[in-house]
């Protein structure tokens, strides 16, 4: 071989990606993807101690959860760059893992195959809701404000569920309203509120990563001077079968119980309302829209999300969903396929690294938490208050998810609000037979008893 035929195999395997990915037609470069593709992994990868953290007190094997949380993100993310071919990362949502975690097991008290079913089968039902286009047609029927207080509502919930989780906020031992405030001065506390004030700041100068990098100080401050925090190592080859293990764990026969089908239906309700937005809102960052304001390949992209909880049910996840911190990468220059492959490739390394799971206390991941909570209340400002209607609608919404711990809980009031609202206030004509039909499905399924 010679010399100049070497030179020319990373020229060759260059032009490869750059003709699959459509790099140079919209605008960037290899290099460039990559340090995407970088960027958002490391606004993301703090998934794989929050997502394992959540569902472990649930019950669930956490260094299972922390395999399955890699699995995931990593299928997802390659399925929707080598498919779809667009700059969007897919792990397990927090929200839905909440969801999972705090609301179907820990508030039902389903088992965890059962749970795991639910997930399974809330993925299939996701995904044929994507390709015949019902999801499109909820999509358009749903009202702005209620939309918008969706994301208010979930942010507000993780903010509680966190808070919780370090004894900041606490159940009021006393008579009264249910929480009170906690132990100021504890540990946990301080770190997180320290956490979580450098986390904004970091944030704010926009740090690649500056997430981990808080988890990472956290985790380190907590070996040194918490006594309960311990290393256990940092490489391990990862287990897929033995005591603990949730591959193939799951139990869909359970899950087809009209006592837990309710669950799916609502699980996937919650999917169409959160994941969506975000899909589009990171297109949009990255200028992969169609002139009509369509997402470019985005029947792929729904497809890709929903299709990955079909295999986070199977190896032991929560439902997946493309991550808001994907907008880190498109912000990087992200704009193609290759910045979500290489976020899939690094999520396969991580799955070596899982002793790291046991290094970090909830007090580091806590920060992580009530930050994308913070973020999700920036939906506030697009609520539109020259609609009094539609917006304090959505509030409503947003309110009793976080009052009743349950999302469906505030889209169904918010639905039915807007309605009465619309006719009350003589704006009636405003509504569209859609929005209607949803409303009344809604209370249908909470006034038969079937709602979590």
């Amino acid at each position: 071989m010679s010399v100049d035929s070497t030179h020319n195999i990373p020229n060759e395997s260059t032009r490869s990606l750059d003709r699959y990915f459509q790099i140079t037609e919209r605008g960037s470069s290899v290099k460039q993807e990559i340090i995407a593709g970088l960027t958002t992994f490391l606004a993301m990868v703090y998934s794989v101690i929050v997502v394992p953290s959540m569902l472990g007190a649930a019950g669930f094997n956490q260094s299972a959860v922390f395999i399955a949380t890699c699995l995931v993100a990593a299928f997802g993310s390659l399925l929707m760059g080598l498919w779809a071919r667009l700059p969007m990362a897919i792990g397990c949502a927090i929200s839905l893992t909440a969801f999972t975690a705090f609301s179907l097991v820990l508030g039902q008290g389903v088992s965890i195959p059962v749970a795991l079913g639910a997930v399974f089968l809330m993925g299939v039902v996701f995904t044929f809701i994507t390709v015949t286009g019902i999801r499109g047609w909820i999509m358009r029927n749903m009202p702005t404000g209620i939309a918008h207080g969706t994301g208010i509502g979930i942010g507000l919930f993780l903010l509680l569920i966190a808070a919780n989780g370090v004894g900041l906020v606490i159940k009021n031992p006393q008579a009264g309203l249910p929480v009170a405030f906690g132990d100021f001065m504890s540990l946990p506390v301080i770190m997180s509120l320290v956490g979580l004030a450098a986390i904004i700041g970091l944030e704010k100068r926009r740090v690649p990563g500056g997430i981990l990098l808080v988890i990472i100080a956290i985790s380190v401050f907590g070996l040194i001077f918490d006594p309960n925090v311990k290393y256990h190592g940092l490489f391990a080859l990862p287990t897929f079968g033995g005591d603990g293990s949730l591959l193939g764990s799951l139990d869909i026969m359970g899950a087809l119980n009209p006592v837990i089908l309710p669950t799916v239906l609502a699980l996937v309700m919650t999917a169409i309302f959160d994941a969506t937005g975000t899909i589009r809102a990171v297109a949009g960052q990255a200028n992969l829209l169609t002139e009509r304001g369509n997402i470019i390949s985005g029947g792929k992209a729904l497809t890709a999300d929903s299709v990955s909880s079909i295999f986070a049910g199977f190896v032991g996840g929560s439902p997946a969903a493309v991550y808001i911190e994907s907008a880190a990468g498109t912000a990087a220059g992200g704009k193609t396929g290759l910045t979500a492959t290489t976020v899939g490739l690094l999520f396969v390394i991580m799955l070596f690294l899982a002793p790291l799971s046991s290094l970090v206390p909830s007090y580091a991941t806590a920060p992580a938490l009530m930050y994308v909570g913070l973020l999700m209340l920036s939906n506030v400002s697009k609520l539109d208050m020259d609609d009094s209607v539609d917006a304090l609608s959505g509030l409503l919404c947003a309110v009793f998810i976080v009052l009743t711990g349950n999302i469906v809980t505030g889209i169904m009031l918010g639905f039915v609000s807007l309605v009465i609202g619309r006719v009350v206030s003589g704006d009636f004509k405003q509504l569209n037979i859609g929005t209607v039909i949803i409303a009344i499905a809604l209370v249908v399924f909470y006034a038969g008893g079937w709602a979590i």
